[in-house]
């Protein structure tokens, strides 16, 4: 399709660019409501921790949501009705520069949860080395018993039994809370083992997304973790070993993740499932001073533990499901409210942003079902029962006011349209060569992604030109004649260039 532009000599008599062209699209970061939504007992412990680490205390809450959330797993699920259950898998994302202290922060919640892994590893270890000296015995007394068997049979007699002793009972697990990097097949082994599930520590998502984004469509990983945030059962398939059946996988994730790495992946992924799936995180630096005073640490390890302690419930099969928390009625009253503004906030989103808008009403019961046991362990003795209207509106209240903002922020590059964002790449390629004028052969010539054909350039130089970046000017004819190009001036106001 031949599109038209309308010729204008080249004078500096521009209007000003569209302002979104000339300004930062990243909206400021919200206010985290730490007190509002956590209550003062986590805010005694997060602000000094925060402080010792130099971090935000975003940082900290990305991390401490995560690991609440797999410690909980499948032995706990929210059910707001009869046919709607959420497992408490959060997958939280943090989003700074190497300066701002993302992994210190993250630390303050993962550090401990090594600690009390490594406290419950020891109650098992016992069990272990017993079971290993029994196995030794079962060796033996299971070649005895071959032999006698073998025996018997040579001699037309009656096999003997296969005694007790050559069954050693199954090999004890050493458990694993946070695990920085595994295959899926050995996470289906590990969570088939320990099917309250488990936490994903990365230190850098943007190799794990990038990996998935680039299969995506093919033989991948995606399936599996798109169950595992759904807490729902997936079969693995190993090569030349039985395939390993998970049925409740529940894997949350935590990480962090530098700002440039994020929009790169985002305006490179056509697929935003995976990333909406994310509460971003991405306060300003924290300021740089002394802490106050030392986080309890006594604190936090004692509130993993007793989450980690919480045992699964049986069916009549005898098979381990989750106990499921109902909704009190003022709390179901509650979700429909959110379930309503969540169709407003819809209307005009797009891509990420709107997917993201999406699942905030799960996010918000997951999150509520979190807050209820994050109370418990302020020193309640009695378990909870039931999801109440204070947890599920603090929920909804966080989600609101700081997520939702946030992922704005976070995913504003996702959040435009295609072509929206195709002129943007434009833009940042005319800066980057330090046009004046260009030519569209010259945008063809370096083939980037999504200008690469006419078809493709024309419509995203209309948007540049509506929007005042660029105007359309007379083109000399080449020496041997011909068509002449199409031509372009950069208003100085992008280019800096202005006299």
């Amino acid at each position: 399709m031949t599109r038209a532009f309308p010729l204008h000599p080249f004078t500096p008599d521009w209007p000003a660019p569209a302002p979104r062209f000339l300004r930062d699209e990243i909206p400021p970061p919200p206010v985290l409501p730490l007190a509002e939504v956590f209550g003062p007992r986590w805010v005694e412990w997060i602000t000094p921790a925060a402080e010792s680490k130099s971090a935000p205390p975003d940082y900290l809450l990305a991390a401490l949501l995560s690991a609440v959330g797999a410690a909980i797993g499948n032995t706990r699920w929210a059910m707001p009705w009869a046919g709607w259950a959420e497992p408490p898998v959060l997958w939280t994302m943090a989003i700074g520069n190497p300066s701002s202290n993302k992994s210190p922060g993250l630390d303050a919640v993962l550090t401990p949860l090594r600690q009390v892994e490594r406290g419950l590893r020891r109650e098992v270890e016992g069990d272990l080395a017993r079971w290993a000296e029994g196995a030794e015995i079962a060796k033996i007394a299971e070649s005895s018993w071959k032999e006698a068997a073998k025996r018997a049979m040579k001699e037309g007699e009656e096999a003997p039994a296969r005694p007790d002793e050559a069954n050693p009972g199954p090999e004890p697990f050493l458990p694993r809370l946070a695990i920085a990097d595994a295959t899926v097949e050995r996470l289906a082994v590990i969570l088939a083992e320990q099917p309250r599930g488990t936490l994903l520590t990365r230190d850098e998502l943007a190799g794990w997304l990038q990996g998935m984004t680039r299969y995506a469509g093919g033989g991948s990983d995606r399936p599996f973790w798109l169950e595992a945030y759904g807490g729902r059962g997936h079969t693995v398939e190993r090569m030349g070993r039985p395939p390993v059946h998970v049925d409740r996988l529940s894997i949350g994730v935590v990480g962090g993740i530098q700002p440039d790495r994020l929009r790169t992946l985002l305006l490179k992924s056509d697929d935003d499932g995976l990333l909406a799936r994310f509460l971003p995180f991405w306060p300003d630096p924290a300021p740089l001073r002394r802490p106050r005073g030392l986080p309890d640490e006594g604190f936090i390890e004692a509130a993993l533990t007793r989450l980690h302690r919480l045992n699964m419930a049986t069916n009549e099969s005898d098979e381990l499901r989750p106990y499921f928390l109902p909704f009190t009625d003022a709390a179901r009253d509650r979700l429909d409210r959110l379930r309503q503004d969540v169709r407003g906030w819809e209307t005009g989103a797009e891509g990420l942003l709107l997917s993201f808008i999406g699942k905030l009403p799960g996010l918000a019961v997951r999150l509520a079902l979190i807050l209820t046991y994050l109370d418990w362990l302020t020193g309640r003795e009695q378990e909870p029962i039931e999801i109440d209207l204070d947890a599920f509106d603090r929920a909804a209240q966080f989600l609101e006011v700081y997520s939702l903002p946030m992922a704005r922020r976070a995913y504003a590059d996702a959040s435009l349209s295609k072509a929206e964002r195709a002129a943007r790449r434009l833009l940042a390629l005319i800066r980057e060569q330090g046009w004046e004028r260009f030519t569209s052969r010259e945008v063809l010539r370096l083939d980037r992604r999504g200008l690469t054909t006419a078809a493709e350039l024309d419509p995203v130089l209309a948007v540049l030109v509506e929007a005042e970046v660029i105007r359309a000017v007379d083109a000399a004819t080449g020496s041997k004649g011909g068509r002449p190009p199409k031509c372009f001036a950069v208003n100085p106001a992008i280019s800096g260039m202005a006299h």
